[in-house]
């Protein structure tokens, strides 16, 4: 590391000048705004307490839930604690603790960057891109599940596309244990890794042979060697919820996968969010009676409205807009005009997303295959803006690959027009 320091120089400046931004972008938000509390985040110290004075794990209930996932809880719960030994108020230690998580993942997305696309360009200016985006410096604000979500994620991420490259056990093991820990923080990413391990099978199936005379192996071999990283990474995910599995089994003598909260699935069967809509009589219906009903009754009555509302509408709701954490005022601008940036980086993805269907052996399809297996789970629920959050380093990696991929097209041009 050293070594690579000491030859890298200008490089390692301009990584350590980015990373002071980004730190000085969120001490600067933390203590220059007022941060407005959601009611997910009093429901969360409602729970907080609930859970330190009675020893009861229950969200918007006083008796034993599931209703969310222990994750986050069980962090917050940690910085009570903590708060308390030290004399400090619990929310604006976690605001504190979040920034250096949200400093932590700038490091790994730099690392993913450098893994998906092997562009140490690519990897600085989504390092960049990503100290500077208005989301990331907000969400510190927010006591939420985003910003330790993305951390975890991209943690995941850069562990599995390195089991991928090592193909070794451990590695693969992981990997599993770092998704578990993210899943217990967001559900939704429970499934991501069996359409990951798909596409390298297939990547493996499918390699392009190089110059260099290797040796054959046959697909079954294959086949066998990427099942069983990928039977680690889901046994290892699966002992990494255990606990959780157990708790419920125990306590609500039920078994809950990841969290027991329905709602969001039947709020997504309202196209453009209008509640009023009264195409479903709901008496008597569960939940998740009400939102099947509705989706039956729907796409057979209305079947235009909601073919575009489980497609465009949603897509359009959860990613023309920022997330702007709890709220806070006065509102925090770091430079003007800040959502064109959201904006171009979202429309401008598309192009690589598309191009990477021809490419998809690079690793960089891994991401791909990451922000379409999520959009599809995101259109099965509630679409909010605060669900593109925890993707959009994956659009702007992809972004920047398109920007220096551009860059590096004009340069040779103007070369060869220099030598012609």
């Amino acid at each position: 590391m050293v070594e690579w320091v000491r030859k890298n120089k200008a490089w390692t400046i301009a990584i350590v000048l980015i990373f002071m931004l980004a730190l000085w972008l969120r001490v600067d938000f933390l203590t220059s705004v007022k941060h407005n509390i959601s009611h997910d985040s009093k429901y969360y110290d409602e729970m907080v307490h609930r859970l330190l004075d009675e020893g009861i794990y229950a969200y918007k209930e006083e008796v034993s839930n599931a209703r969310v996932t222990p994750g986050y809880p069980l962090f917050m719960t940690g910085m009570y604690l903590a708060a308390d030994q030290i004399g400090v108020e619990p929310f604006p230690l976690i605001r504190w603790v979040q920034v250096l998580i949200s400093m932590a993942t700038l490091i790994i997305i730099y690392m993913i960057a450098m893994q998906a696309t092997r562009n140490k360009w690519v990897a600085i200016v989504a390092f960049f891109i990503s100290a500077i985006y208005h989301p990331f410096i907000w969400a510190n604000g927010a006591v939420l599940t985003e910003t330790l979500a993305l951390f975890l994620l991209m943690a995941y991420l850069s562990m599995q596309l390195y089991a991928f490259r090592t193909e070794r056990k451990r590695d693969a093991a992981l990997a599993g244990i770092l998704l578990g820990l993210t899943v217990l923080v967001r559900a939704e990413f429970l499934p991501i890794f069996v359409p990951l391990y798909g596409v390298f099978l297939l990547q493996k199936w499918f390699k392009k042979k190089s110059g260099v005379q290797t040796e054959v192996i046959s697909k079954w071999a294959i086949f066998k060697k990427v099942l069983l990283m990928g039977v680690i990474t889901g046994l290892c995910l699966s002992a990494t919820m255990l606990p959780w599995w157990v708790r419920n089994v125990v306590s609500l003598n039920e078994f809950v996968l990841t969290a027991s909260q329905s709602n969001p699935f039947k709020a997504g069967t309202y196209p453009n969010k209008d509640y009023t809509d009264k195409i479903v009589d709901p008496t008597g219906l569960t939940q998740d009676e009400v939102a099947w009903a509705r989706i039956k009754a729907g796409f057979t009555q209305q079947t235009w409205k909601y073919v575009k509302w489980y497609t465009v509408g949603k897509l359009k709701y959860t990613y023309t807009h920022m997330f702007f954490g709890s709220g806070h005022s006065p509102m925090y601008h770091a430079y003007p005009k800040v959502a064109y940036l959201h904006v171009l980086i979202i429309y401008s993805t598309i192009i690589p997303l598309l191009a990477l269907i021809w490419r998809w052996r690079h690793p960089a399809a891994m991401l791909a295959v990451v922000i379409f297996v999520m959009t599809m789970i995101r259109l099965v629920f509630v679409p909010e803006y605060r669900y593109n959050f925890t993707v959009m380093p994956l659009f702007i990696i992809l972004f920047s690959w398109l920007g220096i991929y551009i860059l590096q097209k004009i340069w040779a041009y103007i070369e060869r027009r220099k030598t012609a």
